[in-house]
């Protein structure tokens, strides 16, 4: 399989991905934020029946394990792209959490495992890093091999406040450099959920017509 360079992953050293780590803990607006964020991802696994197996893809430095811990007998595996994000994540994790989480290192384009292997796929920031469609849908089809359920995933999209004003933002810049993190139109990113063999179970807004933040509970299509 065809494996996309994704510019912005080759910046994950392991200060940068310490960094990383400190960034959703080191302001009161991080801290409020990381509250939201965990608080709709609970909410997204409830709405996918709080599955038993759970590939968290790309998991950084841990910060959901707490939450996909909470309950007891679920299997959780934790891959990512980078060394550098597990190494910070097995010093900076309680050892009685680590116990409870496999990781390993994977591309999300390419999950060594078999098909159907777990309930859900657990993909929060990393959907809106992926700026060309061919490469989200190659993404959300490995997804859909290797999960028999479900996929929960976060990314900006249109339609509110804030992307409104990244839309501006951009439009103004003189000089164009490539840019890692793009606001997808829910149209277009929801027919490509389509394309890669999934419907859409609900989704949960960070802030309705605010924040660009959308989290997507995704189900696989019946064959």
């Amino acid at each position: 399989m065809h494996t996309p360079e994704l510019t912005f992953s080759s910046k994950y050293t392991f200060k940068h991905a310490l960094k990383y780590h400190d960034k959703h803990r080191n302001t009161l607006g991080h801290r409020l934020s990381n509250w939201r964020e965990q608080r709709m991802a609970a909410r997204a696994l409830a709405l996918a029946g709080d599955p038993a197996i759970v590939l968290d893809l790309p998991c950084g430095t841990g910060r959901f394990w707490p939450l996909l811990a909470r309950q007891e007998a679920r299997t959780i595996l934790a891959a990512d792209n980078s060394e550098a994000m597990l190494s910070v994540a097995r010093e900076v994790n309680p050892p009685e959490l680590l116990a409870r989480v496999k990781t390993f290192p994977c591309s999300a384009f390419d999950i060594p495992m078999e098909d159907t292997s777990v309930d859900l796929i657990f993909c929060m920031r990393l959907l809106h890093h992926i700026t060309r469609p061919e490469d989200r849908v190659a993404m959300l089809k490995e997804f859909h091999r290797v999960t028999r359920d479900t996929v929960v995933v976060s990314l900006w999209v249109d339609g509110n406040y804030k992307a409104l004003q990244r839309r501006k933002l951009e439009a103004r810049r003189t000089h164009k450099t490539y840019q890692n993190r793009i606001v997808l139109e829910r149209a277009v990113v929801e027919r490509e959920f389509a394309d890669a063999g999934f419907v859409i179970a609900s989704h949960i807004d960070f802030l309705k017509f605010y924040a660009m933040w959308r989290v997507y509970v995704l189900k696989k299509s019946a064959p």
